[in-house]
């Protein structure tokens, strides 16, 4: 994209009147608790606590709302499994516009019935997201609506660059901005709008975008030169897995921010919880990306900085799920295994081993059947609560004082 094609700082600003009032001016908010882990301020950018959960609905609102009237007519049409689908439903229904989602079909129930909330009409088609996609193309060519890409498009760039405004708005003495990435459209938008107007101001700032490590395909796409399709891996942060960069927003990328880092799922799960527990808000993996990197020390920041929470929505299963993994990562959630004799007293023994320690037990698996067992021998899996990786030891030496043979392992 030459540098005459890129959106102007009016364009914005255009962009940001265009979504006012359909949107919502989302809040920004010290984190205590990372402040004092950087010792330098941070602020989190709300956009999980925006209309549907996520910024999406700033970019579809931004360019369905500049479709022709013969355009509206003939209605919109997007593939996503999430945040997109309901970005593109809502827009639509505030628009007066028909709406038609496809999904696949192992979508998420609360997602799909919160597009089907949203008015849109959602098909169920494909195993896997191509052939979702594939169906969606497919139907607009049969149809003529108009097809809504996720992040592919310069009018999705300018909507989503609105949060970088209401950054340098709400926060004017902001140093760094970290924003999550998958296609590029959030982080090119905010990226451009946010240096924008910091040039304007007569300041400098920098913005760091964060992929997850399992589905990174901007770092060897910035080394090639141009967006190049890369292998992704399953992530829980399967929002912004995304296997090819945008062009549109990759251009954009290339030249406007400063650094990509990636964080692994340990990362994103420790960085759930600790914004749950700490600042008491429900965060989905791809929108907790930045505080992961922010939380294992990926970046070393100075100034005041700014997080974009870039979404909420989860599904209560899978957020059970990571909370599980989020407390082993943090050695709050410790499995262990012990081989005993098969004979009274034994379970005995070992809880009053493990009750020494003040350690809790969730759970316990009580067999004779595993492989490596002898006839006189049984496994007891034990699911402990524990404070850390100190008291983790502590559990793991106190059976060992009483005579017991524990090991680790993850379940």
């Amino acid at each position: 994209m030459s540098p005459s094609k890129l959106p102007t700082l009016q364009e914005f600003h255009d962009a940001a009147e265009r979504v006012a009032g359909q949107i919502t001016k989302t809040p920004i908010i010290e984190s205590h608790w990372l402040t004092e882990l950087t010792g330098s301020p941070v602020f989190l950018k709300c956009e999980n606590l925006q209309r549907t959960g996520a910024y999406k609905v700033r970019g579809a609102y931004n360019l369905i709302s500049q479709l022709s009237e013969d355009e509206k007519k003939r209605g919109v049409v997007a593939a996503s499994a999430g945040n997109h689908a309901q970005g593109v439903a809502l827009a639509a229904k505030l628009l007066g516009i028909k709406a038609t989602i496809f999904m696949p079909v192992g979508a998420s129930l609360p997602k799909y019935q919160a597009t089907v909330d949203s008015g849109a009409n959602v098909v169920l088609t494909g195993s896997i997201f191509d052939e979702t996609l594939a169906a969606a193309q497919d139907f607009t060519e049969q149809t003529g609506a108009v097809f809504i890409p996720p992040f592919d498009h310069i009018d999705i760039v300018r909507g989503q660059g609105t949060v970088g405004l209401e950054i340098m708005q709400q926060l004017p003495e902001v140093d760094n901005i970290l924003v999550c990435l998958g296609g590029g459209g959030l982080a090119a938008g905010v990226a451009l709008a946010a240096k924008l107007r910091a040039r304007e101001l007569g300041k400098k700032i920098k913005v760091y975008a964060v992929q997850a490590q399992e589905a990174a395909a901007y770092p060897p796409s910035l080394k090639a030169g141009r967006p190049v399709e890369t292998k992704i891996n399953p992530t829980i942060a399967d929002g912004i897995a995304v296997a090819k960069p945008g062009k549109v927003p990759f251009d954009i990328i290339k030249d406007y921010v400063d650094r990509v880092v990636t964080v692994t799922e340990d990362e994103i799960a420790k960085a759930m919880l600790g914004v749950m527990e700490k600042s008491k808000m429900v965060v989905e993996a791809g929108g907790a990306v930045g505080v992961a990197a922010l939380a294992a020390k990926k970046l070393k920041l100075k100034g005041t900085t700014a997080v974009i929470l870039s979404g909420g929505n989860i599904d209560p299963l899978l957020l059970q799920r990571v909370i599980r993994h989020g407390l082993a990562a943090s050695d709050r959630y410790t499995n262990i295994a012990v081989m005993l004799p098969d004979r009274p007293g034994q379970l005995v023994r070992t809880a009053q081993a493990v009750a020494s320690a003040h350690a809790n037990v969730v759970e316990v698996l009580h067999t004779r059947h595993n492989n490596g067992l002898e006839i006189s021998e049984v496994e007891l899996d034990l699911s402990v609560e524990t404070r850390g990786k100190e008291h983790r030891d502590e559990v793991i030496e106190s059976l060992k004082k009483a005579g017991l043979k524990p090991r680790l392992f993850e379940n």
